[in-house]
């Protein structure tokens, strides 16, 4: 082609051409390298028939004030046809503080719902059918707590711990990474997903104890392949764990679950998600010795990523809403979670997240999503993409292996300082408007007037949750609390599955502030580390 043309560089640093055509899949080899739905190495989908027999989950993030609020809140996106649960916790409750503790001062359910007790999971899934709404815990550092009180509450509701479902985000590597609400050292916190892990292997097999996120990478500055390496790096990790605990990996790795994210270039974005399933799958395969195909499958959320909306023109945050959702889809992902409109602003409104909801329904309703399998498999653009993708993911993370793994890298910070680099070349190049972003450096409105409804903080929702935890410590037994909480520490002390001593903690309703601060005694706390 003699013309000249205008470069093209994807985010991972892919140069496209202006046409693809077979040539450029000259060594790709069908069934060995794409494959049918449903067969190894599932890069066109980890089911033969995908949304053909069931569409995708559709789980809205949700929670905030109290847990009376929040249950109001799922009954309601359950009511408009959601069929997952995905839940927000405050930052206190993150960050294992009672809502009593004046730590927690004004910060009481300002961004999710407040945890103290049993007490209020109780309240939240009240009327909930657990059995057909799947709930996913959007929790980390005390995710073992909240785990502990989940299953101690769908006990109390007569649901069989070896069949209830659900899923725990769970992942602290991340949270070293990409959000900071760690709490304990690297390695005790690896201990304590180990000990979910087993505790799920052994006990309740069809739950995900584990959600690892490359979202929270990707939104922290990594750019498209970071994200996959490194979630695939963290997901090694917690594997290896799991296998020094004498597990065999087909006990445990087809519930390893995985979030990632979504914004930008819609290609790239499909090709990622192509990649990374083939990939996964050969990982556990080759790597792992897996001997069960569901084992090898990369089973994810994907959806709309915050980092992608804008504070300017909020309203095209709608439009780009639709497009992160019709990428998901077209990607092959078994949830989505579609980010609101207002999420630039605020905590999802009532609206926001209706509009986010009938999204994913147009999708299969109208727009034909959930009609055929994989409608971009055989594109000579998307394979070739596909391809590249694999190529550049694998080398980042046999570059992370090589240096150490996950675990040694983000305890010394390299990790951190990685996407560091990488988000603060992004911001250059879309402060110099090398990346176009509409409505922010280009076509943007002079004076523009911006209409989001803000989600008031609720001190009198906060008051009350401070009285019921107060009432709760004074209504329950404080003898048998102190004698459970010491059968914590000592667990702690000694290295045992510490699953079983927390549920039986919160079923006296010990409180997540009083478990973390045992755990804070035995474990101590992380510092992080700088790199420059």
């Amino acid at each position: 082609m003699s013309e000249k043309y205008k470069k093209v560089t994807l985010e991972s640093g892919i140069d496209v051409k202006p046409v693809y055509s077979p040539e450029d899949l000259s060594e790709t080899r069908y069934s060995e390298i794409i494959g049918n739905p449903g067969e190894y190495p599932f890069t066109r989908g980890i089911h033969n028939l995908m949304y053909r027999k069931r569409p995708f989950t559709m789980r809205q993030y949700a929670g905030f004030a109290s847990a009376d609020e929040t249950n109001e809140r799922f009954k309601l996106l359950i009511n408009q046809g959601q069929t997952g649960l995905n839940v927000a916790f405050d930052l206190p409750s993150q960050m294992g503080l009672d809502s009593d503790d004046d730590r927690s001062f004004g910060e009481v359910g300002r961004v999710g719902m407040a945890v103290d007790t049993l007490d209020d999971f109780e309240i939240a899934f009240a009327g909930i059918p657990l059995d057909n709404i799947t709930v996913s815990l959007t929790i980390n550092g005390v995710a073992i707590v909240m785990i502990a009180m989940y299953f101690a509450m769908a006990q109390k509701q007569g649901y069989k711990l070896n069949n209830l479902r659900g899923t725990a985000q769970n992942d602290i590597l991340k949270e070293y990474v990409g959000r900071g609400t760690w709490i304990f050292p690297v390695e005790p916190s690896i201990r304590l997903i180990g000990d979910t892990i087993e505790f799920c292997a052994q006990n309740v097999p069809k739950y995900s104890p584990v959600s690892v996120c490359g979202y929270h990478i990707r939104e922290s500055g990594a750019d498209p392949v970071q994200e996959m390496a490194y979630a695939f790096g963290i997901a090694r990790a917690y594997a290896d764990e799991a296998l020094s605990r004498g597990l065999d990996i087909d006990e445990f790795a087809g519930r390893l679950s995985f979030n990632f994210d979504i914004f930008g270039n819609l290609f790239e974005q499909v090709a990622k998600f192509r990649a990374g399933r083939r990939l996964w799958a050969r990982i556990i395969k080759d790597d792992y010795k897996a001997k069960n195909p569901k084992s090898m499958w990369l089973r994810m959320i994907a959806g709309g990523g915050g980092g992608g909306l804008t504070i300017e023109q909020p309203e095209n945050n709608i439009v780009r809403g639709a497009y992160y959702a019709l990428i998901s889809a077209l990607s092959g992902t078994q949830t989505m979670a579609l980010c609101s409109y207002d999420e630039a602003y605020t905590i999802p409104s009532e609206k926001a997240a209706l509009i986010s909801l009938r999204t994913m329904q147009i999708l299969i309703e109208e727009m034909g999503l959930a009609d055929t399998v994989d409608p971009l498999g055989g594109s000579y653009y998307v394979e070739a993409l596909t391809d590249e993708m694999e190529k550049r993911i694998e080398s980042c993370l046999e570059d992370v292996l090589v240096k150490g793994g996950m675990v040694k890298l983000v305890a010394d910070g390299t990790i951190q300082q990685q996407v560091a680099r990488q988000a603060y070349q992004t911001e250059k190049k879309l402060q110099s408007g090398e990346i176009r972003k509409v409505g922010v450096n280009c076509y943007k409105i002079n004076e523009e007037e911006r209409r989001v409804e803000l989600h008031p903080y609720n001190e009198t929702a906060a008051a009350k949750q401070s009285a019921r935890v107060a009432r709760i410590k004074k209504e329950r037994s404080s003898n048998e609390v102190e004698i459970l909480l010491s059968e914590v520490r000592r667990v702690a002390e000694d290295g045992s599955n510490l699953m079983p001593p927390i549920i039986e903690a919160v079923r006296s309703y010990a409180t997540l502030g009083e478990i973390t601060a045992v755990l804070k005694d035995v474990f101590g706390e992380f510092e992080e580390p700088v790199k420059f």
